[in-house]
């Protein structure tokens, strides 16, 4: 994601949070639907002026917004110390070596008061007396029974009581994680379509994938190994015409690798390369 909205996001998100459509957008600020289309695709020229105060006056933030001054769109005149940071979390937010977008999403995510909550009392030692209490109540039980019926630690039931007292941080570690794995997960979910996130598939998956496709077809091994070949160029073998592959056939020749394959098999029938005709293995 990225770390600053360009002006195209941030027109575009304001259209968005409207639920407007460009036609409506068009008609509500007298610019064509072509042009505030254009102000909001990456590949847009120069907004004029007049364009940026029209939108901003019409979506109801600062110019400064718009072009990039400030992210804060609803509160520019904030004082700081309305904020009640400290001199070290605000130095750091200065420092630009966050991420204060993604900073931002994540504290205003519906599950983040959740979170701090959690953390707050795991912190603060709040439900520590609770489970520290739970603990010994179920030592006594087992210390109790282990004398009036003389069962030994390893008994079934023993046990079971025994691994059945919590330790604090045994506790909050799976719900502290648990509840900032929700909060980025629906970050993540929401960026999913930007520009700047990684392919679901990476290009090496894709081409193992195509790669185990052509050691699956059914045919010789040179044409397995000729598949292999052109899968690396991210060619596909079955769109090859015949001319072309009547072409490809005579460069390939050419390639020591495969007159080195044909060496170690001297005294062997030469299996014949045919196109068209192979066939995938079953799954």
């Amino acid at each position: 994601m990225y770390v600053k909205l360009s002006i195209p996001e941030k027109l575009k998100d304001l259209r968005v949070e409207r639920r407007l459509t460009l036609e409506q957008l068009a008609a509500e600020t007298g610019f064509s639907k072509s042009a505030l289309g254009k102000y909001e695709t990456d590949d847009y020229k120069d907004i004029s002026p007049f364009a940026i105060a029209t939108l901003a006056d019409f979506y109801g933030v600062s110019t400064d917004y718009l072009m990039g001054r400030t992210e804060t769109k609803n509160h520019p005149n904030t004082a700081l110390h309305e904020l009640h940071l400290s001199d070290d979390m605000i130095d750091v937010l200065k420092s630009g070596k966050l991420n204060n977008r993604l900073l931002c999403e994540m504290v205003t995510h519906e599950n983040f008061r959740r979170f701090l909550v959690d953390a707050e009392i795991y912190i603060d030692r709040i439900a520590d007396m609770r489970i520290n209490d739970m603990n010994v109540m179920l030592d006594m039980v087992r210390l109790q029974a282990m004398e009036q019926q003389g069962a030994a630690d390893s008994d079934l039931y023993m046990r079971t009581l025994e691994l059945a007292q919590v330790q604090p941080e045994g506790y909050f570690a799976p719900v502290i994680s648990g509840d900032l794995i929700t909060i980025l997960n629906d970050i993540r979910e929401a960026h999913k379509k930007d520009t700047t996130t990684a392919d679901e598939d990476s290009a090496a998956a894709e081409v193992a994938r195509s790669l185990k496709e052509a050691m699956d077809f059914e045919g010789s091994p040179q044409e397995k190994r000729i598949r292999g070949y052109l899968t690396t160029l991210g060619i596909d073998y079955d769109t090859l015409t015949k001319e072309e592959f009547v072409t490809l056939i005579g460069i390939l020749k050419k390639s020591k690798k495969l007159q080195d394959r044909q060496g170690s098999q001297r005294g062997k029938a030469s299996p014949q390369i045919t196109h068209g005709k192979g066939k995938r293995k079953r799954k």
